[in-house]
């Protein structure tokens, strides 16, 4: 599964599942951008990526929630790489509490970088791969988006939203080579689940059936394989990654 010559963009990338990613993308021969909202945080992890790989890492300023700003993305992409092969759609954030307490703000932040976000991105990059007659966009959703989860009415909407998001669009791409796929993660330690209480780290544990959290490492394997030419038959799927949490 090699992505030797390959060009990908990579949002959220400074940490967690997304730096995986970007490690992963580059360890297997890619050329990637790292797109996150703090530029200095960009820059060192794309510096510690390319010393590490000797690979090419451009790091980026992105707003996920402002199409402006994910257009300047892929223009800068396109400058430096000539074209993208893959995006991974990965930036996202929390905000949760029980619908009572939430606010509207809560809500909109919310969808607006989760969903919204994942909008800009794929329509910002969509004309270059339409004009390249190829690509791959993998969209991160996750377990929450499945099932559900009390107190993230807000991100539980916006990660399912990414789901019907992504199968609309795989219709629209599939007669040019572009694939659209989602990987759905479980619970994984990152700095989203970081702040979660250790009662309800402990309670989830219980409802995995492999009986523990997985790792980004764990999620940037499979996203990796949606990213290679062996998965060019598969699109406007949905890939749990959950340890057998949203078993169907």
């Amino acid at each position: 599964m090699s992505l030797q010559g390959k060009f990908a963009v990579v949002t959220g990338g400074t940490r967690g599942i997304g730096r995986a990613i970007a490690e992963l993308f580059a360890q297997r021969g890619a050329d990637v951008m790292i797109a996150a909202r703090s530029l200095s945080q960009a820059q060192e992890t794309a510096r510690e990526i390319s010393e590490k790989y000797g690979r090419h890492v451009v790091p980026f300023d992105l707003d996920v929630a402002n199409l402006d700003s994910a257009k300047a993305m892929v223009e800068k992409a396109i400058s430096t790489f000539c074209r993208v092969d893959i995006l991974v759609n990965n930036a996202g954030l929390t905000r949760d509490t029980l619908i009572m307490r939430m606010e509207e703000a809560d809500w909109d932040l919310v969808l607006d970088t989760n969903l919204k976000g994942t909008w800009n991105c794929s329509k910002a990059v969509v004309r270059q791969m339409l004009k390249q007659r190829s690509g791959r966009i993998i969209n991160i959703s996750s377990v929450a988006g499945l099932m559900g989860n009390a107190g993230q009415t807000n991100y539980s909407a916006s990660k399912a939203g990414v789901v019907g998001f992504s199968k609309a669009l795989a219709r629209e791409l599939a007669s040019r080579q572009i694939t659209v796929n989602v990987v759905a993660p479980g619970f994984v330690p990152t700095a989203l689940t970081n702040d979660l209480p250790e009662e309800l780290k402990t309670e989830s544990m219980k409802m995995i059936p492999l009986g523990r959290w997985g790792t980004p490492e764990e999620i940037a394997y499979a996203v990796a394989f949606l990213a290679s030419d062996e998965a060019s038959y598969i699109t406007g799927q949905v890939l749990s990654i959950d340890g057998g949490m949203a078993m169907m």
